[in-house]
């Protein structure tokens, strides 16, 4: 499913740009899945503290296979399209994916944690990341290669054909009961709970944080077709490699840390990863050179690994298993929707600064963030993931 996912990203940011030449565009991407997950993300985690987590990643696995299916049925028509209706019908299927991503995640992360044994938590996050970020890696590079070799209708067949696949995957996994909880909570009660139960740890609320903060000013994917096109002048085959590159970096981290989990000073570590990625974001907005700039993206993605594992295994430790799917939602407000408002700010910032200025600025502002964290979020930078190997 990541796999695809990628792919389609690629894909449509391609097509995007490639129909109406405006970096702003890009961005409305990113808001268009944005909006209908935020609106729908708190109730989401409820729905998943309340039936069985692997019915609910099934379901919203089947609406990504459809909206894969009509994203290659309109890329048929999709020049005649845009004469009429501009990008907004793109825009539309992204939306529903939005609302989809939105019940998965907290589903996903809750089925996780009941699955693995406790004192795997650090290992598990850690392989899951390594899984995670293979299929990354790879689908953005494929995504590129195939639309620049083969054309749109190819990429997409690809992407609806290995979505499709997942299913087999997500049907066939063990069912696992819901966790017991207070049957007569109501709906508002049981949101607020999950809420407070955040907000009044130190720990969860500054790793949210701190990584919310980052994606939305540090992440420069959603302009990466403008780099690809106009500064570092390759195609749809180099922009695949572009996309790929932060995840093959935090593939390579990944391997790493399966076998030396960052349990000793986690907090000081992860501090400095999210520092580090923000200083590599500036120097990538400052290269010319298409293989500096690769490799300062490969250099983001290890940094970025590094946070990854650490916030996911908190958010694995301090959490009860009959609230996993609330927390899983609240975290998903921070992180999940920072990537997208994230590439809305990217869109707007380079509209209304210029292209290099715009992601200088913005990998500036996540170096100030973490400087400011560790002073506001004392727990956080003294955190240390004890007892788990």
């Amino acid at each position: 499913m990541t796999f695809a996912i990628q792919m389609q990203s690629v894909i449509v940011g391609w097509q995007v740009y490639d129909l109406t030449h405006d970096p702003f565009s890009l961005g409305l991407i990113g808001l268009s899945e944005a909006i209908p997950f935020l609106l729908v993300a708190l109730y989401a985690g409820h729905v998943a503290d309340m039936f069985k987590r692997k019915i609910i990643i099934s379901v919203t696995a089947t609406v990504y296979v459809v909206a894969a299916i009509v994203l290659l049925y309109l890329s048929y028509g999709m020049n005649d399209i845009y004469k009429v209706s501009g990008v907004v019908p793109l825009y539309t299927v992204i939306a529903f994916t939005g609302i989809a991503r939105a019940f998965f995640y907290p589903a996903q992360s809750a089925y996780m944690a009941q699955i693995v044994p406790r004192n795997l938590y650090a290992n598990s996050s850690t392989w899951n990341s390594t899984v995670w970020h293979i299929a990354a890696v790879s689908g953005p590079a494929a995504g590129g290669l195939i639309y620049g070799f083969a054309g749109i209708h190819a990429a997409f067949i690809c992407v609806v054909a290995f979505s499709a696949l997942s299913l087999l995957f997500f049907y066939t996994s063990k069912s696992v009961p819901v966790p017991a909880r207070n049957e007569n909570e109501g709906i508002f009660t049981s949101l607020s709970t999950g809420i407070r139960f955040v907000f009044s740890n130190q720990v969860l609320l500054g790793a949210m944080a701190l990584d919310m903060f980052g994606v939305l000013f540090g992440g420069a994917v959603a302009l990466l077709p403008v780099f690809a096109s106009e500064v570092l002048h390759t195609g749809p085959q180099g922009l695949g490699f572009l996309r790929a590159a932060p995840a093959f970096g935090a593939v390579f981290m990944a391997m790493i840390l399966a076998y030396h989990p960052p349990v000793k000073r986690s907090g000081v570590k992860l501090v400095w990863a999210v520092g580090g990625f923000g200083a590599c974001i500036i120097f990538f907005a400052l290269s010319g050179n298409f293989w500096l700039s690769l490799g300062l993206l490969i250099l983001s993605g290890m940094f970025d690994n590094v946070s990854v594992i650490i916030r996911g295994t908190i958010l694995q430790m301090y959490t009860p298993d009959e609230m996993r799917g609330r927390v899983a939602s609240v975290n998903s407000l921070f992180i999940g929707s920072s990537n997208e408002l994230g590439s809305f700010e990217s869109g707007l910032a380079a509209r209304i600064m210029g292209l290099i200025p715009s992601v200088v600025f913005g990998g500036g502002m996540t170096v100030l963030i973490v400087a400011a964290t560790s002073v506001f979020a004392p727990k956080l930078r003294k955190m240390e993931i004890k007892g788990i190997k």
